[in-house]
């Protein structure tokens, strides 16, 4: 089943839109390219919302956010959803600043998306709408853990029900829901977490395994989850002596390029509550 996801990803070659953030804009591209996907970036304002017409999915990352890219955030997203396009918000940093809580629920209040992804303490901070994280990464205290997790699903499936939209938690474990049904994904590795980037990587990829697979959005979600910590797995099973995480990131991006389907379907570790 999720396997079929990424191959339909390689058969359609879908063309996403990405409004991410500067840190790690070209990851995002290589991510999309290794899964059989193409990427294009623009944050501009006069050339958003041309830019997405020609797209099947917008991307929208609000890691550096600046007035520039908040508006073209908006412009992108009305005419995405004018299009009927694929929509993913990755809200990196909500609760770190007032600015990115906001921002993320102005979007949440004008758009209408398909998924939104983050961590942890991201997601909790859009379903209070206010709230403060240490920055970028989950708090330990927010982690969802063999000990968190019944809790944790019932939250995600709640607010998915709230939201209108799948929530996609990613972390040590992985929930991805719809507020019916909640993947529980245990794959990854703990040094994935020592890369910049490897959820706006996912973000990226997965708004790709959307495009590709309109009638099973759940499960393209869960499948894009699944082939990035499979990625991780599988990269770190190939770093050398003396290898760091500028290596590993090349070693997770490689092992989406050379994932098939059937690799997919048997790496995915994952259980449906």
């Amino acid at each position: 089943m999720l396997g079929t996801c990424l191959e339909n990803v390689r058969k359609t070659v879908p063309l996403v839109h990405n409004i991410t953030n500067y840190v790690t804009v070209n990851d995002v591209a290589n991510m999309l390219l290794a899964c059989g996907g193409s990427p294009i970036m623009s944050d501009e304002p006069l050339d958003v919302e041309d830019i997405t017409s020609i797209c099947g999915g917008l991307n929208i990352n609000i890691g550096t956010l600046n007035q520039r890219s908040m508006e073209g955030m908006f412009l992108a997203g009305r005419k995405s959803q004018e299009l009927g396009h694929v929509l993913l918000l990755d809200p990196v940093g909500a609760g770190a600043s007032a600015l990115r809580t906001n921002t993320a629920v102005k979007l949440m209040e004008e758009l209408k998306f398909d998924v939104i992804r983050g961590n942890i303490s991201e997601i909790k901070t859009l379903a209070k709408g206010s709230g403060t994280t240490k920055g970028v990464d989950a708090d330990a205290e927010d982690a969802v853990t063999e000990e968190t997790l019944e809790q944790a699903v019932s939250f995600v499936k709640r607010f998915s029900k709230e939201a209108g939209c799948i929530i996609v938690v990613t972390g040590a474990i992985d929930l991805v829901s719809d507020g019916n049904r909640c993947f529980v994904i245990r794959n990854g590795r703990p040094e994935m977490g020592k890369i910049t980037g490897t959820g706006c990587q996912l973000s990226g990829m997965m708004t790709a395994f959307l495009v590709a697979n309109q009638e099973k959005k759940l499960e393209a979600a869960a499948a894009a989850v699944c082939a990035m910590g499979l990625a991780g797995e599988i990269g770190w099973n190939h770093m050398q002596e003396g290898e760091g995480n500028s290596s590993y990131r090349n070693h997770i991006i490689d092992a989406i390029y050379n994932m098939d389907g059937e690799t997919l379907e048997k790496g995915a570790k994952y259980e449906v509550r």
